[in-house]
């Protein structure tokens, strides 16, 4: 498939059907990841594949709502959790050919851990495109009732994912991706989706702010 179909077929797919992936296919769209920018090449990353229906399913009840809208998730065979790590950036960043001479994250003006991770997850989302799949990235989010206090939740929630399946405290989940055969029935992307999107006359600035025209 050529690289600009692959974009313009990127959708987010929540419905799937109940067909398995090949290993082959698999292990193309996890590697695909490894190809992804990193600054300084830190490669502060990890990735936790669950293949097995026993462990997709001890992760779904970490992401009561997605499964509360759309249950048919559950049946995509592929869900990866992209991490990110920060350490790996810092320490890179402190050795000799960088120059830094501590690892105060204070230099950083943005968290290039989870940026590079990011762009990990979308190498994944484009690979699943380009072998014929359907592929979706969502947060990681405990129950929001009329109680709840992100303060505490949100970081229980994720230790909870840590220790459920033995994720060592720096890394930090950034969300989930599954992947899999889209289902035949599955709703058609609304117009309301069409209409959202914003053109590059509005969202590409040219030389100065506020300044559209090509």
């Amino acid at each position: 498939m050529e690289f600009k179909e692959v974009i313009r077929r990127r959708r987010m797919v929540r419905h799937y059907a109940d067909r398995p992936l090949s290993p082959e296919v698999v292990e193309r769209i996890l590697a695909s990841a490894l190809r992804a920018p990193s600054a300084g090449f830190s490669q502060g990353w990890a990735f936790l594949a669950l293949t097995e229906p026993a462990d997709r399913a001890r992760f779904w009840p970490f992401v009561p709502t997605r499964m509360a809208q759309t249950p048919t998730m559950r049946l995509a065979p592929l869900v990866v959790i992209p991490l990110a790590h920060k350490a790996a950036y810092l320490a890179r960043y402190a050795q000799p050919d960088k120059g830094w001479e501590d690892q105060a994250e204070a230099r950083w003006p943005v968290p290039y851990w989870h940026i590079d991770t990011g762009m990990a997850s979308l190498m994944m989302l484009l690979s699943a495109v380009d072998e014929g799949l359907s592929a979706c990235f969502f947060g990681i989010m405990p129950q929001q009732g009329p109680d709840f206090d992100a303060v505490t939740e949100v970081p229980a929630h994720t230790d909870a994912l840590r220790a459920e399946f033995g994720i060592p405290a720096e890394y930090v989940p950034i969300g989930g991706i599954c992947i899999g055969y889209r289902a035949e029935d599955a709703p058609a992307q609304g117009s309301h989706v069409a209409q959202r999107r914003r053109g590059t006359a509005e969202v590409i600035h040219r030389g100065q702010w506020g300044v559209h025209a090509a």
